[in-house]
Parts: structure tokens; sequence; C-alpha cells
């Protein structure tokens, strides 16, 4: 009995030791990944400032999911905060920001198509893989909307604040940032006409992939909290919730309450940005959706 004892006495010591360790390691990697640099391949987009691009970006930056990290005014927004350590905002993107104002036409597509700062760190926050196939118009239309917002003042770096399982998880790499998951050499999305098509509903879909992953198959959000439920499945399978919605108008009306056929709200989704997309963005996204082919 007491060789048995000492044996599982052991055997908790070692264990007690290896999760230190562990511990140990994420802590010590995640320091290390927050201040890492990649470089990328950039090519610039001419900014442009005529009243059409700024009414375009205007549309894209609060039905995107731009203004919910950066707010309405640019000077940055709360995503999450739980009251447990969990805490998220996305920074000051205005002119009041010295690094933004410092920003080069090359620097704001290296950012927001890559995931990149203009220091050539990669951005923690940013969910470039939603944006990384813009076209260049939009792209610089999102851009002509943003630098004639008016200065606003602080939160020049965002906060980005784990609790200790999340702070090993992302040194461990099990958050991983988008710009890991990027194809940087992809060329820019070729503009296609807006219209409740299959191809334009493709274009409006990209911008789904951040929570729902690729090929839209859902699953839990990297680094979001443990209480938030996994994004779901809008690719074709047996789990898709794209039945539920066989017609445009049921999708619609669901993008634009947040809540189910039943009137059961639908939690995390960002319904303040998507409840502003127009007729044609969501029926074009409804109609890509339900004409997906398995994979």
């Amino acid at each position: 009995m007491n060789r048995w004892i000492k044996r599982v006495g052991g055997l908790v010591v070692l264990m007690g030791i290896g999760t230190g360790v562990l511990i140990a390691a994420g802590l010590y990697l995640g320091e290390q990944r927050k201040t890492r640099k990649m470089d990328v391949p950039v090519t610039a987009v001419a900014l442009r400032e005529d009243a059409g691009a700024v009414e375009r970006g205007g549309y894209l930056y609060g039905s995107r999911g731009c203004v919910d990290c950066h707010g309405k005014n640019g000077g940055g927004a709360t995503l999450v905060d739980d009251g447990k350590g969990l805490k998220l905002a996305g920074p000051n993107i205005t002119k009041g920001n010295p690094r933004v104002a410092a920003y080069q036409p090359i620097d704001w597509v290296r950012s927001i198509r890559h995931g990149v700062g203009s220091d050539r760190r990669v951005l923690r926050l940013m969910p470039s893989e939603d944006y990384n196939r813009l076209t260049d118009q939009d792209l610089a239309s999102i851009v002509a909307h943003v630098r004639q917002l008016a200065a606003q003042s602080g939160n020049e770096a965002g906060t980005i604040e784990f609790p200790l399982p999340g702070r090993v998880l992302y040194g461990l790499g099990g958050i991983p940032e988008a710009a890991t998951k990027i194809d940087h050499t992809l060329p820019p999305a070729t503009p296609v006409a807006e219209g409740v098509t299959f191809e334009h509903g493709h274009y409006v879909a990209q911008m789904c992939a951040g929570c729902h992953g690729a090929g839209l198959k859902g699953g839990k959000i990297p680094g979001s909290p443990p209480d938030w439920p996994p994004a779901a499945r809008l690719a074709p399978g047996s789990d898709s919730v794209m039945p539920a919605y066989g017609n445009g108008d049921a999708f619609v009306a669901m993008m634009r309450s947040g809540k189910r056929a039943d009137g059961s709200a639908i939690a995390v989704m960002p319904f303040e940005s998507l409840k502003t997309m127009n007729d044609t963005d969501l029926r074009g996204l409804h109609l890509y959706l339900t004409q997906l082919k398995p994979n």
C-alpha cells in the first residue's frame, strides 16, 4: 500500500512539475510572439479622397465590422470585457493617433489586408482574413472614410488582455493571428458587379471567415471567452444552420434583428454592424451560402 501511495504521489508531483513547465513555456513564448515581426509582400493602393469613395467607405466601415472594433468615430471600442481577465479593445485609427497619422499608402494595405503593422509587427487583434480579399477600390474607400474622421485622442495601441490560461494558450500557438492564416501572395480580388448573384455573395462572404473559419465550417472562435458558443456552420453539412433560412426574406430578417425565426436571440454575432448591410449584399450573401457545394 505504501509503495502504491508513493507512486501516486510521485506521479502527482511529476504532473505538477510538467504543468508548471508548460505554463512557464507558454508565458515566455507569448512574450516573444507579441513582439515578433513579419515581412509580407505588399503592393500600395492609391488613396482616394473623392466623395464617392468616402460614402462607399463609410458604408463598408459600418457594415463590415470595422465599427465594432474601432467605434463610429474611429477612436476605438471595447469588444470584450468579461470581468475575468479577458479584455479586448480596438485601437484609435484616426489621425489623432501619431502612428496612424504617419501611415503611408502601403501601411494601410499592410495592416488591413495583411494584418501586419507599419513597424512590421504582427497585429494580434486585426481580423485581416476578413479583409484580405477586398478589392483595391473597396480598400481605398475604407481608408478614405477613416482618413476624414475627426482626430481622437488616446487609446493608441488598443487593449489585449488574456487571463492566465489564455496567455499560455496564445504562447503555445492556440490563438493564431490573422497574419499567420492568410496567403499573402494572392493578388487583390477582381471586382464583380453588385447584385443578388453567387459571385457578389462570395465577395461579401469573405467577411465571415474570421469567426466562421476557413470554408465557413464553424467551430470555436480563437481567443473567444470560454462561455461563447462556437460559430455556426454556414457551409453545407448535416449541422449547417442555413436550411433554417431557406428564403432570402428569412435570412434578411435574421441579420437585421439578430433573432432566429422562433424569436430566440443569436449570441455573439456583431449584429450592430451586420444589420446595416443593404439588401443587395444580404440577399447576395444568402444566395451564395445556399448554393455552396459540400466540401
